[in-house]
């Protein structure tokens, strides 16, 4: 069974809710893969960034490589920052279609300009460029930004580099959750507890978390409040509550409820109530999620003898089954732009990620490991993280929808399950 269904009761220390703090141990950043069409473009060291702490530039490439849609062309040396005017001839030459230049200045009352302008190369045209005071915990922030405006510069789509995600870590008898940069870095604990704690679950906005946490001995639904780390009980009924999902509009939550006997799916307001039930069956129906559009539900049910997943309207009603292939599915997450659903299927005992056309029904696997789990789309619908085991040791992946690019996001403290990639900030 995937590791979110097999968690055992720990001790009966208390859960500790905090502000962030600085994880110990960062991510190491690791791609593999080649796509089919990529933007060459190039970038130079930012001058007078040797006062920063962060090296603008290195963020930028490696966000932008991750992605699977640029190709880094090695740059020019000279020294060139936002105010210059290149001769682009070299670097057509080179190969490069577009060039980041920018510096870094430390302000007076401590904080860090970091400015940069982009180029396009082939055409010989400024595409524009920004400014971003930050203090120097939010330099990566700054390269992140960068990156979106690079990213949607070249592509039309939005960047989901300043993103965050959000995931879960069991080191000995504690577990903890992180929020962290889109790439993995600035991972700060929003949690720690003694018991188990799963489905972490993005509020539209970015500004929530729900989970369960198993402190009462049993799954009970919390929020999270991200910045100031307060919480708020969300669903403590008879039984077990679990599975938690917002929706679109931030309005409703989802969530797999046993007040009948046996798990079936609810409907509750975000500001509490009494909760309504969407499921009329007598199997076990978990793992709720909506649609983009709010209009439908995504669930994993046993009804007809073995976990598919399913999907009905919003409000309840008649479900259709979308998965045959294989007699076990499960972990449904659709796309933001409705195109996709990432799900988990057992092949020959191996979990594996797969991806579903939802307009053709089409089902491609996107990997060939064997212990995949909680698969979630970035906000863009171009990539997706997912928990897996990978060389002996647990880790987080990123993989593109075509499954072509791979990026190895390799935590070195704990096992590391359960990723969620938040929302654009609102």
């Amino acid at each position: 069974m995937p590791r979110r269904r097999a968690l055992g009761l720990v001790s009966s220390l208390p859960l500790l809710s905090m502000p962030f703090g600085t994880a110990h141990a960062q991510f190491r950043v690791e791609v593999a893969g080649v796509g089919l069409t990529q933007f060459p473009f190039s970038a130079v060291s930012f001058r007078g960034n040797d006062v920063a702490s962060e090296n603008i530039a290195a963020i930028v490439r490696a966000d932008l490589e991750r992605s699977g849609q640029f190709r880094f062309v090695e740059p020019i040396t000279g020294g060139l920052d936002e105010t210059s005017r290149p001769d682009l001839g070299p670097w057509r030459d080179r190969g490069a279609d577009s060039l980041l230049t920018g510096s870094v200045m430390r302000l007076a009352d401590g904080r860090f300009d970091v400015r940069f302008r982009l180029w396009d190369v082939v055409r010989a045209q400024d595409l524009g460029g920004l400014s971003y005071p930050v203090p120097g915990t939010d330099l990566r922030l700054a390269a992140h930004r960068i990156a979106d405006y690079i990213y949607e510069k070249l592509t039309g789509e939005k960047g989901v580099f300043s993103t965050r995600i959000a995931y879960v870590t069991k080191g000995g008898a504690r577990y903890n959750l992180w929020v962290a940069d889109a790439d993995g870095f600035n991972a700060r604990a929003a949690l720690t507890s003694p018991e188990p704690i799963i489905s972490p679950s993005w509020a539209p906005g970015g500004a929530q978390l729900a989970y369960v946490s198993f402190e009462a001995r049993k799954p009970v639904i919390y929020a999270h409040d991200v910045a100031t780390g307060r919480r708020r009980l969300l669903a403590n009924f008879k039984g077990s509550n679990s599975a938690p999902t917002w929706s679109p509009d931030g309005r409703t939550l989802v969530a797999t409820l046993s007040l009948s006997g046996n798990a079936q799916i609810y409907a509750m307001d975000a500001n509490g109530g009494d909760p309504r039930r969407l499921t009329q069956s007598g199997s076990i129906d978990t793992e709720p999620v909506f649609s983009a559009d709010g209009k439908s539900i995504f669930f994993v049910s046993d009804r007809g003898g073995s976990p598919q997943i399913y999907r009905m309207p919003a409000s309840g009603g008649s479900p259709q089954r979308l998965t045959f292939n294989g007699n076990y599915n499960i972990s449904p997450a659709p796309s933001p732009d409705g195109r996709w659903l990432a799900f988990i299927s057992r092949i020959n005992g191996a979990f594996r990620l797969h991806v579903m056309d939802l307009a053709s029904g089409t089902v491609s696997a996107l990997t060939d490991s064997s212990a995949d789990e909680s698969p979630s789309f970035s906000p863009n619908s171009r990539m997706i993280i997912y928990a897996t085991r990978d060389k002996g040791s647990e880790a987080l992946m990123t993989t593109t929808v075509d499954g072509r690019i791979k990026t190895r996001l390799a935590g070195s403290q704990g096992d590391i399950r359960e990723p969620e990639w938040g929302p654009f900030l609102r």
